[in-house]
């Protein structure tokens, strides 16, 4: 049991019961220097989520208006999928719960709900613990966003109400019908709503609100996205206060703001980065030592010089988490004056940065290292495409930018050892490919393309990823309260899946599902590389993984092999980097009110960070899906050859060369019955053995591309590249799967069903839904009152 499951196992048993920190941790056996440090952390995060409180003697209690149920007392955070169920989390190295369709009782996306387990996990099916909703302890949705449907006249009168919205918002099913008492939008008018009543079980159909901004008509250039952005709650403006601080920072560095800084100026520095790129938080320099080894400097703009903690810049940053790239636009973190301005590092211009300078030897390792404030001045404003050019001879660039050739030479050397030393250690290159939205001035798609990385771009990876490293290596050598980057292993369910797909793929992979090392993996990858299929199964591998995240705790990152890894780089756009930066300057001489203070602050801020990263992710895969969809409107009813990317019980998704993805239903394959063979992923036709598996080139013609709903479907058109193999006799993993009410699914949340296998930690509340079933029951308060890519 974690440290935080056992702080609530505790309270509940004692719900009325104040106990001093002290000897809370003392009666939990982590009041050892090592543990007691992470049991304050664990503290402070469950207070700043409500689940516990002090009182005016400095002493922890239940929180008073904690729903907590008398059968199990399990409470988490509620993911809903736009198929009607849902999964919760309870914490963060616990199993999800699957709740099904019909136990949600009306609980929305990301409210804190209270459970009733009513299946415990199976290990030897990973099945995962199934629960009812008991009762949404607080709500998360406060605001929606849709287009307003008008009521007549008569229907006004009736209902005493004006209408209703259509939310782009999938994961709420209801319709939200709307007050007079808000603000009066015309017919099609795109608005945002403030909810007043949820659903519940005497009102089962709608939610009420009332309108409190209207946000532009359907017609205005822009208005999809901005639909979908202000759905999520990510505002493109910002607040006056926030204007008017960065107003107030100067237009240029101040020769007092140079003391005790490194100086770097008189190095040959330089940024690299994207033809329309504008906020240059990054740049680097090199040299050869007299031993032969590399100086690589990694310098990056002090973002955390003018954003102060505690500031309105600061807690508006904190608030947005990171920017968030949509196709047409870029919805910053700071105030372009800031990233755009003093700290971008322009050419020329003397610049306030943090290095990481390196000394790395010709095994890429790292012998030394200096992290300081500094002072550089670049010299150049490189992109890409000239730095590809140069890497690749080109004579023109080399003579316009011969001040900088010889350093680039270097770079591209020592770019080839840092590639060498990650792949000798295990990290694994999920190469995969990206496409990019071409759009016109009107926001409207013209091209969808495949994005190229060169040399160039792979390069500056190299190096901010030494440098990222290098950053946490001191931190963790230090001891010192810090903000991680980690990516866990595996989930041994999901791997399991992969490994015996990949088996039956033809493939087969060294290791198990609950010890895999990433050597393994990356001689997997070189063995599909330029096969049939390649980029399926690279897919899927990558789809196996966990997500990364950040943690004030140090679990290392498997994708990259690295014992320790932070994000450094990106203060323009990312917090914790800014955060990392924050506590560069402050750890310097670290007192003990200075370290206490952070490990107190830094698990919620990695907890929130991970959570706006997630619906950064999520608003950028919307609204690509809006506009690949609204792209693929002009080819309705053109044929297509692509490749069946993934297959379910429904039928198959196929994905065409510029990275559409389409939908051909098991409905729409006339003419006899299809059999899901869950361990290959294949569908077969009992009849005649026409088969549909991953991988498989198939031609199809597209009938329907909705930019609304993002969806493109297709349908199977015969050709010389099916597939007929003889029927498989093996029934017991195949289903049947002509359904006339088979529903278009969600292959992530599917993913979310399995549970950890035999061997894995059991999750704490299997005993407590044991007992629950006994008809055992828990002391504690029943009170009722508070009012989402793991």
């Amino acid at each position: 049991m974690n440290i935080r499951n056992k702080i609530k196992e505790y309270l509940f048993n004692s719900p009325d019961k104040s106990i001093s920190i002290q000897d809370l941790a003392k009666d939990l056996e982590l009041d050892k220097s090592e543990d007691f440090k992470e049991f304050i952390g664990v503290v402070a995060l469950m207070e700043s989520q409500h689940e516990i409180e002090f009182n005016d003697l400095g002493e922890v209690s239940l929180f008073k208006k904690l729903e907590v149920s008398k059968k199990t007392g399990i409470e988490g955070i509620f993911h809903a999928n736009a198929n009607g169920f849902g999964f919760v989390t309870i914490a963060p190295d616990e199993p999800d719960v699957f709740i099904p369709r019909g136990n949600t009782n009306f609980a929305l996306d990301q409210d804190r709900v209270s459970l009733q387990i009513i299946k415990p996990a199976n290990p030897l099916t990973g099945t995962s613990a199934e629960a009812k909703v008991i009762d949404v302890v607080e709500r998360n949705l406060k605001h929606m966003v849709g287009q307003f449907v008008a009521f007549t006249k008569e229907q006004e009168e009736e209902s005493d109400l004006i209408g209703y919205i259509i939310s782009k918002n999938k994961k709420v099913p209801y319709n939200v019908y709307l007050s007079p008492k808000g603000l009066r939008p015309e017919n099609g008018q795109i608005v945002k709503v403030e909810i007043t009543h949820y659903i519940e079980k005497e009102f089962p159909d709608s939610m009420q609100g009332l309108v409190i901004e209207i946000i532009g008509n359907q017609d205005d250039k822009g208005i999809d996205v901005l639909e979908v952005l202000e759905s999520m709650d990510i505002r493109s403006a910002f607040p006056q206060e926030v204007i008017d601080e960065a107003n107030a920072v100067s237009d240029t560095v101040e020769s007092s703001d140079f003391m005790g800084r490194v100086d770097y100026r008189d190095q040959i520095i330089f940024t690299i980065d994207g033809e329309d790129a504008k906020d240059l938080d990054d740049a680097v320099h090199i040299n050869i030592l007299p031993n032969g080894n590399f100086e690589l400097g990694v310098h990056i703009a002090d973002v955390s010089h003018y954003v102060t903690n505690g500031s309105a810049l600061d807690k508006e940053a904190y608030e947005r988490g990171t920017s968030v790239y949509v196709t047409d636009r870029v919805v910053p973190m700071l105030p372009e004056r800031l990233s755009n301005g003093i700290c971008s590092l322009n050419p020329q211009v003397d610049r306030l940065t943090q290095s990481c300078v390196m000394e790395i030897d010709h095994q890429g390792k790292v012998v030394d290292y200096q992290i300081s404030q500094s002072v550089i001045k670049t010299t150049e404003r490189m992109t890409y495409t000239d730095v590809n050019k140069m890497i690749n001879g080109d004579v023109e660039t080399l003579e316009r930018y011969a001040d900088i050739a010889e350093s680039v030479d270097h770079m591209k050397g020592l770019h080839e050892i840092l590639v060498k030393m990650r792949h000798d250690r295990g990290s694994i290159d999920f190469d995969t490919e990206e496409a990019k939205i071409i759009v016109d001035s009107n926001g409207k798609p013209v091209n969808i393309v495949k994005r190229n990385r060169g040399v160039a771009e792979k390069l500056i990876e190299s190096f901010m990823l030494i440098a990222n490293e290098t950053v946490a290596s001191f931190f963790q050598d230090a001891d010192l309260p810090f903000i991680y980057r980690i990516h866990e292993h595996p989930k041994a369910d999901k791997l399991a899946r992969f490994i015996d797909f990949a088996s039956a793929f033809g493939v087969p992979i060294k290791g198990t599902a609950q010890k895999m090392s990433q050597k393994d993996l990356q001689n997997f990858m070189l063995k599909i590389k330029g096969k049939p299929g390649d980029a399926v199964l690279s897919t899927m591998l990558l789809r196996s993984m966990q997500q990364a995240r950040y943690d004030d705790k140090n679990e290392g990152h498997y994708g990259l092999a690295a014992e320790n890894y932070t994000h450094f780089t990106s203060p323009i756009r990312r917090y914790p980097d800014l955060i990392v930066h924050r506590l560069i300057r402050e750890m310097a001489y670290p007192d003990k009110k200075t370290v206490d203070y952070w490990a107190e602050k830094i698990p919620e801020i990695a907890k929130h960070s991970s959570e706006m990263e997630r619906r950064a992710v999520d608003a950028e895969r919307e609204v690509e899906k809006m506009k690949k969809a609204e792209y693929m409107e002009q080819f309705v009813g053109q044929d297509f050859t692509g490749v069946i990317s993934s297959v379910t019980t429904f039928g198959f998704f196929v994905e065409l060369p510029n990275t559409i993805e389409g939908l051909v239903h098991i409905k729409t394959l006339d003419g006899e019955y299809f059999n899901y063979l869950e361990r290959t992923m294949t569908l077969q036709g009992e009849k005649t053995g026409l088969t549909f598996k991953v991988g498989q080139e198939v031609k199809v013609n597209l009938v329907r591309s909705d930019r609304q709903t993002g969806d493109i479907d297709f349908i199977h058109i015969p050709s010389e590249l099916d597939l007929v193999e003889k029927r498989s006799k093996s029934k017991p993993n195949s289903r049947r799967s002509k359904d006339k009410d088979a529903k278009r699914g969600d292959s992530k949340s599917r993913d979310r069903k399995s549970s950890d296998k035999k061997n894995e930690k059991k999750p704490f509340y299997k005993k407590v839904a044991k007992n629950s079933q006994k008809g055992g029951k828990r002391s504690g308060k029943g009170s009722r009152k508070r009012s989402r890519s793991k």
